[in-house]
């Protein structure tokens, strides 16, 4: 009898073990991937039964997503394979709203942006290794031209529908490849000119078939703002090649047809920060909800936007999203995220120092760290300094509408001229505190890409007006007249206006570059405008200098070579080179032909990314690359530094990222869906 109680009670003791995980915590805590497990990895490493929490909130907060339907059970919301995270510090608490501020509408919002972003997959936090996120796996063939991943069963979008293969070949085959929503895909997603073939196998399977080798494609998954999926229940009703009743289905909800209603929802687009349909038109989103569909595009992020205005935005947790911490509760932790939209560098300073926001990097200027330093223990927050991952640039354009100041760009003696005009270490000195380093741009971040040389980083850096006058001579700029302004051929006075969003320069850099410029007999003035108002400006060909960061991590470059080629960047970097580009693109029938480096740079960046990063014939060609931009010098570098970020003292799980980086996406490797508010101190 006592054997059978012992039993028993073994029985039980067990039974219950199974049905209790441990709340784990900690980079140390085991799995494959760091703070990452699969639920069976998971369940399996600890003798537990993984259950399932979701927040309290959590229907009201649905109920405030437009035309989102009524949550059925937690159960039916989370996927069946859901990924286990394991949160840095501890078990987060459920509620708050996160305070963010942005420059504008379409701009500055890549900090929020960061925290609410997925993609398949991603880089974890030692920004190295990429590990699962929305897929939970994937495979290569032996050549590097076939990859296929693994989706989690039972995914579903925000709005509760099925999230399968179909919604990323759909992505692919019926909207990046459809000139009536994308006018030209991406070259990223291209081997060389042609088209992937991208196939669902199966609900949870995805094959992409490439006609050459691009190893690097895992890693623009990874690192791209681009997200490879669009909900295909949704906007399939409504493309024209996909539904014969397309275009009546939209005119009946007041669109011109199918493809202005997925214009509508898309944005043409694939940033996620265009203004949304609340912002574009918000009775017509308002009748898209009534009519029972979403008044948003569906998403697999964290947040959701629910109101989107010209002063601000307003998000609310995934009902939907696919991650869990290990105590089983759903992520995020967090309710809602707020986002205002403050323009002037002023007023965005004096908001953080009054602690009115709790995580801001982007546009958070070195120059601005010594006030913010001063003042963080009244304002309830930290300032830490990380090292940047590219440089301020500037560059001319090469395409400027003017054509005799084009021909003047045009010239490498004027760019020359241009760049050893500049007074880097008095840039380091003043707008870095001497914490930087004068770099030339490569195109490459030397930090990540060991094949450049030091002589490839200091090409035409160092300060020497008098050679800059004797360039500038032998380029036709002259002062003929001797007042101190130099005069183009023709005779007309050479003066140039730099328009700059402080998003993209600091002021106190673009004044120090002006009054080198002016003190060489090339008058510069300044005027600072909004993100928005120079991205516009600088996509129209209205814009004669041009300044953003750019340089980019080799992980970035091995699978994407938009950097290298007109107009060296999408919307949301330095542009030049428009009309070469639409040269290009147009096979000659439009714009203006390049030079011939254009050509020779086209064969070099195509046969880089068909190489494996790191291997020897890689790092020469790499090498090769880098000398041509710094013997073109379409685009010109300036101090390498460190850059500011701002975090409350009430953000909970947060881990300081360990470089400023557009490309590494702010905070996207380090799981902001397990930040959490606390009462702070």
């Amino acid at each position: 009898m006592s054997k059978l109680l012992i039993a028993s009670a073994a029985v039980l003791m067990a039974t219950q073990a199974a049905a209790n995980c441990p709340a784990v915590t900690g980079p140390e805590a085991g799995g494959k991937y760091p703070h990452l497990f699969e639920k069976a990895e998971y369940e399996k490493a600890q003798g537990c039964s993984l259950s399932f929490n979701e927040n309290p909130a959590i229907n009201a907060l649905n109920s405030r997503i437009p035309g989102n339907p009524e949550l059925p059970a937690l159960a039916q919301r989370l996927p069946q394979e859901p990924l286990v995270i394991a949160p840095y510090k501890q078990i987060g608490q459920y509620g708050g709203v996160l305070d963010g501020i942005s420059k504008a509408t379409e701009s500055g919002t890549s900090d929020l942006l960061s925290v609410r972003h997925v993609n398949l997959v991603r880089f974890n936090d030692d920004l190295q290794t990429i590990v699962p996120n929305v897929a939970k796996s994937w495979q290569w063939n032996d050549d590097f031209t076939q990859l296929t991943f693994e989706l989690r069963k039972g995914h579903k979008w925000s709005d509760g529908a099925d999230f399968t293969a179909e919604d990323i070949a759909f992505w692919y085959n019926n909207v990046q490849m459809d000139t009536n929503i994308i006018k030209s895909a991406p070259e990223r997603f291209m081997a060389g000119d042609k088209p992937f073939n991208v196939e669902a196998v199966d609900a949870q399977t995805l094959r992409i078939s490439m006609a050459e080798p691009m190893p690097g494609l895992l890693s623009t998954f990874a690192l791209d703002f681009a997200q490879p999926f669009l909900p295909k229940h949704l906007l399939s009703q409504f493309h024209p090649q996909l539904n014969k009743d397309a275009d009546a289905k939209a005119q009946k909800l007041g669109f011109e047809n199918g493809y202005a209603l997925i214009n509508f929802y898309y944005g043409q687009s694939d940033w996620k920060d265009v203004p949304t349909t609340l912002l574009k038109d918000k009775a017509k989103a308002d009748a898209l909800a009534q009519a029972g569909f979403t008044a948003s595009l569906p998403t697999l992020e964290a947040f959701i936007v629910v109101e989107d205005t010209l002063e601000g935005r307003r998000l609310v947790a995934n009902p939907y999203f696919f991650q869990v911490d290990t105590a089983g509760n759903q992520l995020p932790y967090i309710n809602e995220i707020k986002e205002v939209f403050i323009g002037d560098e002023d007023i965005q300073t004096a908001k953080l120092i009054a602690g009115e926001v709790d995580y801001k990097a982007q546009a958070v200027n070195l120059p601005s760290a010594p006030v913010l330093l001063e003042n963080k223990d009244k304002g309830g927050y930290q300032i830490a300094l990380r090292p940047t991952i590219g440089e301020t640039t500037f560059a001319f354009n090469l395409t400027d509408k003017d054509l005799e100041r084009r021909e003047v760009f045009n010239k490498i003696d004027f760019r020359r001229a241009m760049s050893v005009a500049v007074n880097r270490d008095q840039i380091n000195e003043v707008a870095y505190f001497g914490l930087g380093t004068p770099t030339q741009y490569t195109a490459f971040d030397a930090d990540t890409a060991s094949f450049v040389t030091d002589k490839q980083k200091k090409a035409w850096i160092n300060y020497n007006p008098e050679q800059a006058k004797e360039l500038l001579d032998k380029a036709g700029v002259r002062d003929t007249n001797g007042d101190g302004v130099r005069e183009l051929p023709s005779g007309k006075k050479f003066e140039l206006t730099i328009q700059y969003a402080t998003q993209g320069a600091a002021t106190e850099v673009v004044e120090i570059i002006a009054s080198n410029w002016t003190q060489v007999g090339v008058k510069t003035t300044l005027k600072e405008v909004t993100s928005d108002e120079y991205r516009n400006s600088q996509t129209a060909n209205d814009l004669s200098v041009l300044f953003w960061v750019m340089g980019r991590p080799l992980a970035t470059l091995s699978s994407n070579n938009e950097t290298l080629l007109p107009p060296y960047d999408n919307f949301f970097g330095l542009r030049t080179g428009m009309l070469w580009e639409q040269y290009r693109k147009t096979n000659g029938a439009e714009g203006v032909k390049p030079p011939k480096t254009v050509d020779e740079m086209d064969k070099l960046a195509s046969r880089f990314v068909q190489l494996p990063s790191g291997t020897d014939a890689s790092n020469k060609l790499g090498r090769e690359i880098a000398q041509r931009v710094v013997d073109d010098l379409f685009i010109i570098g300036t101090v390498k530094a460190v850059a500011p970020i701002y975090y409350s003292n009430k953000l909970g799980n947060f881990d300081v990222p360990k470089t400023s980086s557009y490309d590494y996406y702010r905070v996207y490797p380090y799981l902001p869906s397990q930040w959490f508010l606390t009462s702070g101190n």
